[in-house]
């Protein structure tokens, strides 16, 4: 047995253990989705159960099952701080048992260097013979959080992929390990509608080739990802990494080759899909994983030519000003890195961000294009910013234009049922005339 195994035994607990180096008042933080390291999560909140712990809080961006974190029963005993909201914590934050975060996510370290860390815990893929653990699919947040904690704690689990890039930690700057074998969260894959295609062919006119690509999870980017058939040289630098990727790359769409920066590679913070997609990833020395502090940085984008982000959002104004987080003050999901990439693709040369949208909710009796946003809706990428913004109907192009341009391009684009109503608001608004 190496010296690094040994070094291992000896760190080696159980994730109950782990629990009981917790203490009151500790803040933890885990990696973004199956970064959480759910045995010792389970096992902390035994112990707020039974009255042994008080004032833990636990952040982190993206809370996967079991969240127990979230549960009322634990509250001031075991809570829950969401960096970006999804549905496991949705209902608690809303109902102000957890608190949130608003920021940009290319900003969370520099962020945390304003705050205590007392633990980072993760799960990780289990250590090589020289002493190094893989975070696998988490690299956005993990190797610089592990080294601002007062503790560090890994849950090894088998399931978990290596994947290369700058998310690994070793032996010696952890303060425990437990081992727990369990399924990695999936997500289902979104189903793309008629309605999706056409806004994902409208933007897919838009990418040339040689470009480099970041979208997310949804219809629409699914539906942009079905529609590059025919593109060539494109490369993926992307906050989340999802299933449609592994389509374009496998394609041969998708070859890197054209990038400036990473040339060669796929690279992303996160990935998150199916397990199709976590297999794809494993050991595929043509992706790489880094932190968001490198992925989501403007400046980083903004190195890359032809940089094409695609993004949603809940609802915009006539201004142009975009609410992806909230409806009015119901706080929904979170900034994520929307901005990031909407400023790097303003700084990249022939860089585009388009911003799709459906135009109607409710079964067509809301227009998403609004006179202005609902009153205590959050701003998630500012006028100044906003590139283009696209529905069924069209893109319209607001960067570079004025109030008048922006209203006209967006009632254009407006669902024809809203149409006369946006006119009238704009015009009493002197936006139009």
């Amino acid at each position: 047995m190496n010296r690094f195994f040994e070094e291992y035994k000896k760190k080696l607990k159980t994730p109950e253990e782990i629990a009981k180096m917790i203490r009151s008042g500790d803040v933890c933080a885990s990696p973004t989705a199956m970064g959480q390291p759910n045995a010792i999560v389970s096992a902390v909140a035994d112990r707020a159960r039974a009255g042994e712990l008080k004032n833990v809080r636990h952040h982190s961006i993206i809370a996967v099952q079991p969240a127990p974190f979230t549960a009322p029963e634990l509250n001031g005993s075991y809570d829950y701080v969401s960096w970006f909201t999804t549905p496991v914590a949705r209902k608690s934050v809303q109902e102000g048992r957890s608190d949130y975060m608003p920021m940009n996510y290319s900003e969370m370290i520099q962020l945390w260097k304003e705050r205590h860390l007392d633990v980072f815990y993760a799960t990780a893929a289990p250590m090589d013979e020289n002493g190094y653990f893989s975070f696998g699919l988490v690299a956005s947040e993990n190797v610089e959080l592990m080294k601002m904690a007062d503790r560090v704690f890994l849950q090894v689990n088998p399931r978990m992929p290596r994947v290369p890039g700058s998310n690994i930690a070793h032996i010696s700057q952890v303060t425990a390990v437990c081992e727990a074998q369990a399924e990695l969260d999936v997500l289902p894959e979104a189903q793309t509608t008629e309605l999706d295609m056409k806004i994902g062919s409208l933007i897919a006119g838009q990418i040339p080739d040689g470009a480099t690509v970041q979208f997310g999870i949804g219809g629409i980017p699914n539906a942009v990802g079905k529609c590059l058939d025919g593109k060539r040289d494109l490369g993926i630098h992307t906050e989340l990494f999802t299933d449609s990727m592994v389509d374009l790359i496998q394609k041969g769409i998708v070859n890197n080759s054209r990038k400036r920066l990473n040339t060669g590679k796929s690279v992303a913070a996160f990935a998150w899909g199916s397990q199709r997609m976590y297999d794809f990833l494993r050991d595929n020395i043509a992706v790489e994983m880094h932190p968001v502090s490198y992925v989501n940085n403007p400046y980083t984008i903004g190195q890359i030519d032809d940089f094409v982000s695609i993004n949603s959002c809940i609802e915009v104004d006539l201004l142009g000003q975009v609410c992806a987080e909230s409806v009015g003050t119901r706080h929904f999901s979170g900034s994520g890195g929307q901005a990031d990439f909407v400023r790097g693709c303003n700084m990249s040369e022939g860089g585009k961000s388009f911003i799709a949208i459906a135009s109607t909710a409710k079964k067509g009796t809301l227009s998403k294009i609004k006179a202005t946003l609902t009153p205590g809706a959050a701003v998630t990428t500012g006028k100044n910013d906003v590139d283009f913004i696209v529905t069924e109907y069209g893109i319209a192009k607001l960067r570079g234009k004025t109030a008048w341009e922006r209203a006209r391009a967006l009632i254009e684009i407006a669902h024809p049922d809203f149409r006369d109503e946006l006119r009238f608001q704009a015009r009493k608004m002197n936006l139009m005339v």
